[in-house]
């Protein structure tokens, strides 16, 4: 006897609705989705500056807080030491940052941007805030400031 395609399951069709079950009622499953759309353009976009996310926070904080030790960097983003390490020599050797020593104490640093990191800095910061802005259109201004009110309660609410 012949083999019967009908036998075999149809595999070509699409399903038009996948249930997701219970996680869709999860909030960090959604905010993991939302995540990975803002993640994706904003790394697009750095990447336009030949930067990663995590070495552009940490030229960010740089910028904002001239002066600032590595124990602090890593500690404020939440980065191990040794990878921090890493991002510094980056940005150190792209020239955007500078590694010298504390007066105070010598056996510690100090960060600081340079020119050209604070300039790029900037430029990455308009093209990252697009990338979102891009994201974000189904929300109006108040939602969006809502939000990261919102997430930043989030977070708050584990530091205590």
């Amino acid at each position: 006897m012949p083999h019967r395609e009908l036998d075999k399951p149809d595999t070509t069709t699409a399903r038009d609705h996948v249930d997701e079950g219970v996680v869709r009622g999860l909030m960090g499953y959604n905010v993991k989705r939302a995540y990975l759309v803002l993640h994706s353009a904003a790394r697009q976009a750095a990447a336009e500056f030949d930067l990663r996310i995590p070495t552009f926070s940490c030229l960010s904080v740089i910028v904002r807080n001239p002066g600032i030790s590595p124990s602090a960097l890593a500690e404020l983003l939440k980065i191990e030491r040794s990878n921090l390490v890493v991002m510094v020599d980056e940005l150190e050797t792209r020239e955007l940052v500078s590694r010298t020593q504390m007066k105070s104490v010598r056996r510690r640093f100090e960060l600081t941007a340079t020119v050209r990191g604070r300039r790029l800095h900037d430029k990455a910061v308009e093209a990252i805030a697009a990338a979102e802005a891009a994201c974000l259109t189904a929300l109006e201004d108040e939602e969006q400031k809502l939000l990261l009110t919102l997430l930043n309660r989030i977070e708050g609410s584990m530091a205590d």
